[in-house]
């Protein structure tokens, strides 16, 4: 009962989200809408204080205390756990090829890669199509909307915000896992967060901490990033700096 609760509570925030890009128009390529920009910009100061404070030296401490075959494992069963929500994506883009190749992803890495610590598939060929639920809305034609900066989970659009609550209350594996299995998704959803900042430190301090405006440089690095990946790299003249520092690990 209480499973199928949940998944018709799932259904009806997929009916609303269809009615939404139903109505929704395109809009002009390269615009900026940013009506929040004043409290974006308090948060964004309020989220710098919290990287300097806790995620850099936490992510610091986790990359010099682990070893990076170990970060490499936990990152790696992190990611495995987010390609049957990708598959489900790749569905409803109407790009079954797409979900073939993540599903066959999964069943490499979930078997011979031992639950997904080891990515034996990628020496294989199958490597993985990076999707969410706002690539869903984008290909279903849904406008990007203002740019928003969350607490935490940094620099979105509403588009994007809406794709990762979806992706959130979507995700397959949830529904099969206990409270101490879900706790594991998470966990290690953290921790592969940790890694990427701290691989990144150089990139990610240099924009927050040494640009001139570090939330324009943000916002603008953010929603080039985005924009690129959700045209699959049909712009040829974009550079992408770094990978998004703000990308929720378990949202993909």
């Amino acid at each position: 009962m209480r499973k199928a609760t949940l998944w018709s509570g799932r259904l009806a925030v997929l009916s609303t989200v269809l009615l939404l890009s139903a109505c929704a128009r395109p809009e002009a390529p390269g615009t900026i809408r940013d009506p929040y920009e004043s409290r974006n910009r308090q948060i964004h100061e309020a989220n710098k204080s919290l990287d300097r404070g806790v995620f850099r030296p936490v992510s610091t401490a986790y990359g010099k205390s682990v070893p990076r075959p170990v970060r490499t494992g936990v990152s790696n069963f992190a990611s495995n756990l987010s390609l049957p929500g990708a598959m489900i994506n790749s569905l409803l883009q109407f790009r079954p090829g797409d979900a073939v190749q993540n599903g066959t992803r999964f069943l490499i890495n979930t078997t011979v890669g031992l639950g997904g610590i080891f990515d034996p598939a990628t020496r294989m060929g199958a490597t993985k199509v990076d999707t969410d639920f706002g690539e869903t809305l984008y290909v279903w034609g849904m406008r990007e909307g203002a740019y928003v900066e969350f607490p935490v989970l940094g620099p979105m659009t509403e588009r994007a915000m809406v794709g990762r609550a979806v992706d959130f209350a979507m995700n397959p594996l949830r529904p099969l896992a206990n409270s101490e299995e879900r706790n594991v998704m998470t966990g290690t959803g953290v921790l592969r967060g940790a890694d990427a900042r701290y691989e990144n430190s150089d990139l990610v301090d240099s924009v927050l901490y040494e640009s001139a405006d570090s939330y324009a440089q943000s916002r603008q690095i953010y929603l080039d990033s985005r924009r690129h990946k959700l045209s699959r790299n049909q712009e040829t003249d974009y550079f992408d700096p770094y990978e998004d520092p703000y990308e929720d690990p378990n949202a993909q």
